[in-house]
């Protein structure tokens, strides 16, 4: 049984891939990318896959029985890249389709479960079989500001006393191998989030307390959240986007506590402190 991988050589499909090959024998495993030079490390066959056109993806999908469609990370072109996808999917015969999404896509108020949204009533119609992988944040996305906390002296964030249920990619990567290579998961929907829910002012005070010094949380409006993201040298897009994405974990959009993530690990999801740990070591 072929297993597929899209976007194999980002950083969630880096992790997969090596997780699977803990599972079944590399040969059963194709790493679909845009540019399979740079797949080579992986120990696996890479094929020529871009979202973006339709012509590589049929042939790169021929003899897959299962595909793990990582979605796109081009906000905005998303829908139409993962149309293209399982529209190939459908056309060279793959039997089933599992999907990371985002955590409570069908409610969730932050712009980003729009593009998601659409994808997962694409798959719907697709009538091919599938799963649905709902993520909630990455703990990196948040650790990733530790060392600019450290050097400006607050965490800074639009997130309020929202709780934000964060897991890291490689509990989010475990899950996704665990539905690959078992049984009984067509059809279903997996809400998948952290086993402890925690809010920016717990990320500051864990911040604190390992680094021996007072780093506070400065809540701030989402426009000056978004403008200080943009001097820090983010893309305005993707500033507007994070600072977006705080304001709907204040309203809890980055919350869940089914403990879903942990239960098909088998094992509990990395706390935050062993985040923030690895992040303060560089």
């Amino acid at each position: 049984m072929t297993i597929a991988v899209t976007g194999a050589t980002g950083q969630l499909g880096r992790i997969v891939i090596g997780k699977l090959k803990e599972k079944v024998a590399a040969s059963e495993i194709v790493a679909l990318v845009r540019s399979p030079e740079k797949a080579q490390d992986l120990g696996v066959n890479a094929r020529q896959a871009d979202y973006g056109r339709p012509e590589t993806l049929e042939t790169a999908l021929q003899g897959v029985a299962t595909l793990l469609l990582i979605s796109s990370s081009e906000v905005g072109q998303r829908a139409t890249q993962h149309e293209n996808v399982i529209q190939a999917a459908k056309k060279a015969g793959v039997g089933h389709i599992v999907y990371t999404s985002l955590l409570h896509a069908d409610s969730s108020p932050l712009s980003l479960g729009i593009e998601h949204r659409q994808t997962e009533a694409l798959l719907r119609d697709s009538g091919i079989a599938f799963t649905l992988l709902r993520n909630g944040w990455y703990t990196e996305n948040y650790t990733g500001s530790v060392p600019g906390a450290l050097a400006s002296g607050s965490v800074i964030g639009s997130a309020g006393e929202g709780r934000i249920a964060s897991a890291t990619r490689e509990d989010y990567a475990e899950a996704a191998v665990a539905v690959l290579t078992s049984q009984g998961h067509a059809g279903k929907t997996y809400e998948l989030a952290g086993d402890q829910a925690w809010t920016l002012a717990d990320l500051a005070a864990e911040i604190s307390r390992q680094s021996g010094r007072e780093i506070p949380y400065r809540n701030l409006p989402e426009v000056d959240y978004r403008t200080a993201l943009e001097q820090i040298g983010l893309p305005a897009g993707l500033a507007a986007l994070l600072a977006e994405s705080d304001v709907g974990a204040s309203k809890g959009g980055l919350f869940d506590d089914s403990r879903q993530l942990s239960a098909l690990i088998g094992r509990p999801t990395t706390p935050l402190a062993v985040s923030v740990a690895n992040a303060l070591k560089g």
